[in-house]
C-alpha cells in the first residue's frame, strides 16, 4: 500500500514511518520539518519537505491511504499564532480531504486529540459526550474531525482521539507530562508539579503508532476512537518517576483546570490491545538518557522552538 503521511517527521511520525516501512508499505513522508528530519533513508520512503497549506506541493499520485498527523501541536503553540493554527490544523485538513476524494483515495486516518472534550466532570469520557473545546488547538481539532467525517460516504474515515503520548522518539518531545517529569528528575533531581490532582489519560508512543497500523489493516472499524489507557494524576506520574530516579517532588499551585478520564472501551472492542505502559515509557526514557541518546534540547519543546524559529 502507498501511504501519504503528513507530519511524518514529528514526534509520532518519526516512530510510525519506520513501522509502516517494516510492514512492507511504500511511504511518502510529508512535513514542514520545523524541528528537523530524523527519518532514516529507505528504498520505499520518499521524504518531501512541504507545507500542508500549499496544495500544489502535495502529490497524491498512486496514494492508497492518508494518515494525517500534521497540526500545530498542543495548547500553548496553538495560542501562539491562532491564524497559523487554523490554517494548518483546519483549513489544510479540508483541502487535503477534498483532494483525497478527487484522487479517489479510499482511506483517511485523522489524528485528532483527546483534548477536544474540554473540561469534563464525568468519571469516564466516552466518544458520545459533547465536545466543548477551550483552546485554539482543541477547536481546530474538532473542526478537522467534522470536515473529515463529511467525506465518510466517499472513503473509509477513521478518527483517533489520542491521550497524551509518552515515550521515546527520534524527534523527541519533552513538553508532554510523562517525558517532561522524567527529564526534570534526570537533570535536576527535582520534579516541579503544578497542581498535581489533575488526572490525564496517557498512551505509550508505541501503542499509538501501532494503532494507526491496526486501523490500516482493519478498514471495517470506522468512525471515532478514543485512545488512552492509563488515567493517572500528574502527581502520581511524578511519584512513579521517583521509583527509578531519586528526585524531590515539589508541588506548586496551578491555573490549569483540565482534568479528565478517557474511556477507550470502543477501541478495545475492535480487538486492539495496548502493549506498553507509562512505567515502560519512563524506564525507556531513563535508558536512552543514560546511553547518551536523549538530551535536553530546545527543539524538543514545541513552544520554545516555535517562538524562536517559526513565528519569530
Amino acid at each position: 500500500m502507498k501511504i501519504f503521511v503528513t507530519g511524518a517527521c514529528g514526534y509520532k511520525g518519526s516512530v510510525l514511518v519506520p513501522k509502516l516501512l517494516r510492514a512492507g508499505h511504500e511511504v511518502v513522508a510529508f512535513d514542514a520539518m520545523w524541528f528537523g528530519n530524523f527519518l532514516d533513508p529507505h528504498p520505499d520512503l520518499t521524504v518531501v519537505k512541504g507545507d500542508v497549506r500549499n496544495t500544489d506541493e502535495i502529490d497524491l499520485s498512486g496514494v492508497d491511504s492518508i494518515i494525517h498527523l500534521s497540526s500545530v501541536a498542543n495548547d500553548p503553540c496553538g495560542d501562539l499564532d491562532p491564524k497559523l493554527t487554523w490554517e494548518i490544523s483546519c483549513l489544510a485538513t479540508m483541502q487535503l480531504a477534498d483532494r483525497a476524494r478527487r484522487h479517489g483515495i479510499k482511506r483517511f486516518i485523522y489524528a485528532s486529540s483527546g483534548s477536544v472534550y474540554g473540561v469534563k466532570e464525568e468519571a469516564q469520557v466516552t466518544e458520545d459526550l459533547e465536545l466543548l473545546p477551550i483552546s485554539e488547538y482543541n477547536k481546530t481539532k474538532m473542526c478537522g474531525e467534522r470536515i473529515v467525517l463529511s467525506y465518510k460516504d466517499d472513503m473509509v474515515v477513521q478518527i483517533v482521539r489520542p491521550a497524551t503520548v509518552c515515550g521515546y522518539s527520534p524527534r523527541q518531545r519533552l513538553d508532554v507530562s510523562v517525558n517532561m517529569l522524567t527529564m526534570q528528575a534526570l537533570m535536576n533531581g527535582r520534579i516541579t508539579v503544578f497542581g498535581g490532582d489533575q488526572t490525564r489519560p496517557n498512551i505509550h508512543i508505541d501503542d499509538i503508532t501501532d494503532l494507526y497500523l491496526f486501523l490500516l489493516e482493519h478498514p471495517e472499524h470506522t468512525g471515532i476512537y478514543n485512545a488512552g489507557f492509563e488515567n493517572i494524576s500528574i502527581l502520581d506520574i511524578a511519584k512513579m518517576v521517583t521509583k527509578y530516579v531519586p528526585a524531590e517532588v515539589v508541588v506548586t499551585p496551578s491555573s490549569d483546570p483540565r482534568s479528565y478520564r478517557v474511556n477507550s472501551d470502543r477501541l478495545l472492542s475492535t480487538g486492539f490491545q495496548p502493549k506498553k505502559t507509562v512505567e515502560d515509557a519512563i524506564k525507556e526514557l531513563i535508558g536512552m538518557y543514560s546511553q547518551g541518546r536523549l538530551s535536553n534540547e530546545d527543539r524538543w519543546y514545541n513552544l520554545k522552538w516555535m517562538e524562536k524559529e517559526v513565528v519569530a
